[in-house]
């Protein structure tokens, strides 16, 4: 489904005052003259956007009776392409640093600085942590767990449905009677 945004290049309706045009569209958009006037700086401003076509064309009469032209654009237009130049003939790029062989073990690699910010790092001493082969595991073993030593032989087990010696709630007490009280007028 296409959508479509709506946009306002500061363009009149012929025969509109441009203080009308204003007045309206800072009555319809709720805005200070500040914003409106951003609207009439010349440079194409978008108003709204993501609207289906029912919604678009909505906005465009709304507008063009406000006095104001506005564009409304199908976001899906194919956005132009643009091709880089080549590099001018004249420049070599400078050549990408060789491959060196895996230090020995033991040693510390030498790393060669590529610019100035990276002299500055020249002097760090650096592990060569090289690259596993692939499909290796990189995490540690994990240790075996140790089983702490307890002696439960003195717990048991009581029987299913067997009382676990839980306190008693007290009876509860007879209800009082008081059928012999009586009222005195």
């Amino acid at each position: 489904m296409p959508r479509y945004e709506i946009a306002f290049a500061g363009q009149l309706v012929s025969g509109a005052q441009l203080d009308a045009v204003k007045a309206n569209l800072a009555k319809l958009f709720q805005a200070d003259a500040a914003r409106i006037a951003l609207l009439f700086s010349g440079r194409r401003m978008v108003i709204k956007n993501n609207l289906d076509e029912a919604g678009a064309e909505k906005y465009r009469s709304i507008l063009l009776r406000a006095g104001a032209l506005v564009e409304v654009r199908d976001m899906a237009e194919d956005i132009e392409e643009i091709e880089l130049a080549p590099p001018p003939a004249g420049e070599a790029p400078e050549p990408l640093p060789v491959f060196t062989p895996p230090v020995p073990a033991g040693q510390r690699l030498k790393v060669l600085p590529r610019d100035e910010y990276m002299a500055a790092f020249a002097e760090v001493d650096a592990p060569d942590f090289g690259i596993a082969p692939l499909g290796d595991d990189l995490q540690d073993e994990k240790p075996a767990t140790q089983v702490p030593p307890l002696d439960l032989s003195q717990f048991s087990l009581a029987p299913t449905g067997s009382d676990m010696g839980e306190i008693k709630a007290p009876p509860a007490a007879a209800p009082l009677d008081i059928s012999h009280l009586k009222l005195q007028e």
